[in-house]
C-alpha cells in the first residue's frame, strides 16, 4: 500500500529523498495527479514504463522548476521564451530541441531528438521541483491508457495497491482536471500536438497563426497523450453526442438537461451551467464514477467544440475509441 502523506515540508523532504534513492513519488499538478521519477536515472524512469504498463515508444513530460532550469536541457528560441513568459508556470508543454549535452536519459524521450518540457503551476509540484534541483518526468499516475487522477483516492485506486510508488503527495482535487497543452516548437511552424487547458486562442495570440497536428502515430509518438485510444474506462463503453440516455447507460450531461438523463441508471452532469472549466475539471473524476460494469455505456451529451471544450472532446474521443 502506498505511503500517503501531506503537502508539508517535511513530507516535501521526504518525496525528494525518494527521488534521489531511484524512487517513484506521486504528486499533484494543477492538471493532473503525476507519477514521477528522477528524469536522469535511466532505472527510475524506466520504473515509471513498468508501474503504468506504459509503451517504451510512448514518451515522457520532464517537469523542471523554473524557465532558467529548462534552457539546461532544451534549445529555446524567442517563440518559446515568449509563451514562457506568458503561461509558465502552468499547463502548458513545449516539444522543443534536446540540447547535445542534455542528461535526461534517452528512455523520457524514446530516442527522439526532442524533449517535452513544462513548469508546472502547482504549489506543492513547484516545491518539490525547487527541492529536488533537478528534471522530474511525470505521466499521470494511474495504468496507461486508463481515465486519468485528479485527487489522491484516484492514484491509490489505479497504482496504490502495487507497491511501485514509495509515496503520494496528497493536496486534494486537482484545478485543471485535464493534462496539459503540448505544442511542438521544434520546427518553423508551430504544431499543437495535444490540446489543453492553454488554448489554441491563447498560443495563437502571442505567436500568431499556428498549425494542429492531423492524426495520430501510433507506433512513434512525437508527445505524451496521442495514442490513439486513450483515457478509457475500464469496464464501460463511451458514447459521444449522445442527445439523451437509453435505457441501461450512464448519463453524463453538460448544461441544463433535465430530461437528457431521465432514462439513466446514474446521472451526472460536468457542469450544469454549462461552464468549459467546470466540466474539464470534472471530467476525469465522473467518468470513474460511471465506469460499472451495470452501465450497458456512458452516453455523453455533446460539449461545445470551442476553446477549452476542443480539449475536453480530444479526451472524450480517444476513451471512446474501440
Amino acid at each position: 500500500m502506498v505511503l500517503v502523506l501531506d503537502s508539508g515540508f517535511a513530507s516535501i523532504t521526504r518525496a525528494v529523498d525518494a527521488l534521489r534513492a531511484g524512487k517513484l513519488v506521486a504528486f499533484p499538478t494543477e492538471t493532473v495527479y503525476g507519477l514521477g521519477a528522477d528524469a536522469t536515472n535511466a532505472q527510475a524512469v524506466g520504473s515509471i514504463f513498468a508501474a503504468k504498463g506504459r509503451p517504451s515508444f510512448n514518451p515522457l513530460i520532464a517537469h523542471v522548476a523554473d524557465l532558467d532550469m529548462a534552457e539546461r536541457f532544451a534549445v529555446f528560441d524567442d517563440r518559446a521564451r515568449d509563451l514562457a513568459a506568458h503561461y509558465w508556470p502552468g499547463p502548458l508543454t513545449f516539444v522543443l530541441p534536446r540540447r547535445a549535452d542534455c542528461p535526461i536519459a534517452d528512455l523520457a524521450t524514446a530516442g527522439l531528438r526532442t524533449i517535452a518540457l513544462r513548469v508546472p503551476g502547482h504549489a506543492v509540484a513547484a516545491s518539490l521541483l525547487r527541492e529536488f534541483g533537478g528534471p522530474v518526468v511525470a505521466p499521470s499516475a494511474n495504468r496507461s491508457g486508463a481515465v486519468s487522477p485528479t485527487t489522491p483516492a484516484h492514484v491509490i485506486e489505479s497504482l496504490g495497491q502495487r507497491g511501485d510508488i514509495a509515496l503520494l503527495l496528497a493536496a486534494g482535487r486537482t484545478e485543471v482536471g485535464l493534462e496539459s497543452t503540448v505544442l511542438d516548437l521544434s520546427e518553423a511552424t508551430p504544431l499543437l500536438l495535444r490540446p489543453g487547458a492553454v488554448t489554441r486562442e491563447q498560443i495563437e495570440f502571442v505567436l500568431g497563426p499556428i498549425e494542429v497536428a492531423a492524426g495520430h502515430d501510433q507506433t512513434a509518438p512525437r508527445a505524451p497523450g496521442m495514442l490513439l485510444k486513450h483515457y478509457a474506462p475500464a469496464s464501460t463503453r463511451v458514447r459521444l453526442g449522445a442527445l439523451r440516455a437509453e435505457v441501461g447507460e450512464a448519463w453524463l450531461g453538460f448544461g441544463p438537461d433535465p430530461f437528457a438523463g431521465r432514462a439513466a441508471v446514474t446521472a451526472l452532469n460536468l457542469s450544469e451551467r454549462g461552464d468549459l472549466a467546470e466540466a474539464a475539471a470534472n471530467l476525469f473524476a465522473m467518468l470513474r464514477t460511471l465506469d460499472d460494469p451495470k452501465h450497458r455505456a456512458i452516453a455523453v451529451a455533446p460539449i461545445p467544440d470551442q476553446g477549452l471544450g476542443i480539449a475536453i472532446n480530444d479526451r472524450l474521443a480517444r476513451a471512446a475509441h474501440g
